[in-house]
């Protein structure tokens, strides 16, 4: 499944050219969820494994168009995980403060401690797709910037942070139903807002920003995956398997006991 979704360093993402309702070969739906019960099973072990080492840490971008199932994402895959362990970092419009520092700033403020998992929200990437085709930057300030998030990603991991991007690739069709529910559904019409409608309208220009930009930004030490995000149950599987591979490579050991435990009595 992941060598599937993987963009391999130096090729185009593809995005035209990958089926966002690819069921990935999953049999069913109660068999996706099935298996990813077991997944997030094996994730919650190695992530307290993770924590209890307290060496290195995890970045997990989720990066997607509107209604491309972000927030839900994150509730399947980090349901039962330890919150000590864990924290969420969403990037709205930035605010007056970090607008008067590099655009990175922010981004930098709330990386993972060690030992933890970060899930971000939108992210960086925010910064050249969505800048880009808004014109909220000139165009020679918004090129120089994939150069920049590549070496800032390099930086990360050299200093022990493994970084994984999730471009959860949603179709149009989908978004325009997804829209409408949250309009009909009281429990969820705080999600909509009308400039939905308006970045919904310059979807080919968002999703080209998206295919350069993943282009330019996949490397080995940061790659970027391509998550058919149309059928909500491939695509909570998909990303909780990409993480429990990263973390299967990681390898995280418990810190050994302090003291001898054999020569300890309790009564």
């Amino acid at each position: 499944m992941l060598n599937r979704l993987i963009v391999e360093p130096g090729k185009d993402a593809g995005l035209a050219e990958r089926d966002p309702a690819d069921k990935l070969g999953l049999d069913s739906k109660d068999d996706a969820k099935a298996k990813l019960a077991e997944v997030v099973e094996e994730i919650a072990t190695l992530h307290d494994r993770l924590y209890a080492e307290g060496a290195r840490s995890v970045i997990l971008v989720l990066q997607g168009l509107d209604a491309s199932g972000k927030d839900g994402t994150i509730r399947s895959v980090f349901t039962g995980l330890n919150p000590q362990g864990c924290r969420v970092a969403s990037f709205k419009a930035p605010t007056a403060t970090e607008l008067a520092q590099d655009y990175l700033w922010r981004i930098h403020a709330v990386c993972p401690r060690r030992g933890e998992i970060a899930i971000f929200n939108r992210s960086h990437y925010e910064d050249v797709a969505t800048v880009s085709v808004k014109e909220l930057a000139p165009q020679d300030v918004v090129k120089r910037r994939p150069h920049h998030i590549k070496e800032f990603e390099k930086l990360l991991v050299d200093e022990g942070t493994t970084v994984v991007k999730v471009f959860l690739h949603v179709s149009r069709e989908e978004q325009g139903e997804r829209l409408r529910e949250r309009l009909a559904n009281p429990e969820k019409q705080w999600k909509f807002r009308s400039g939905d409608l308006d970045d919904r309208a310059r979807w080919d220009e968002f999703m080209a920003a998206y295919e350069d930009v993943i282009t330019k930004t996949s490397t080995e030490w940061a790659p970027w995956y391509i998550v058919p995000a149309d059928r909500n149950w491939v695509r909570n599987l998909a990303v909780a398997k990409i993480l429990l591979e990263t973390l299967r490579k990681l390898d995280p050991k418990l810190p050994a006991p302090a003291e001898d435990l054999s020569k300890i009595t309790i009564i």
